[in-house]
């Protein structure tokens, strides 16, 4: 099992994620915008810039819903490779079976 600290901040950045994400991507839309002055996307940078570093989505982790594990992960399930193996054994996932051939 992860460290329960490592789990609080990928769920801390989480919520600082949400929190700034319609200013981000309105400050995105001015700096890409063509019909923007050069100062509005300069001013619009600086805020940017400006931002907490953990509001960008791409600080997220994709961590085990069990263990925390952030290591092998499938996105589909929410789970490590291990935890996803051991649940399809138990029959705990619905249409997943083992292969066999």
């Amino acid at each position: 099992m992860a460290k329960l600290c490592m789990v609080n901040r990928e769920i801390k950045r989480a919520r600082i994620v949400s929190k700034h994400e319609a200013k981000r991507a309105e400050l995105k839309k001015v700096i890409s915008s063509v019909s923007a002055t050069a100062e509005q996307k300069e001013t619009a940078q600086i805020q940017l810039q400006s931002q907490p570093r953990d509001a960008s989505r791409c600080r997220l982790r994709n961590r085990c819903r069990l263990t925390g594990r952030p290591h092998g992960y499938y996105r589909k399930f929410g789970l490590a490779r291990n935890k996803l193996r051991e649940e399809a054994m138990k029959g705990n996932i619905p249409g997943l079976v083992k292969a066999s051939w």
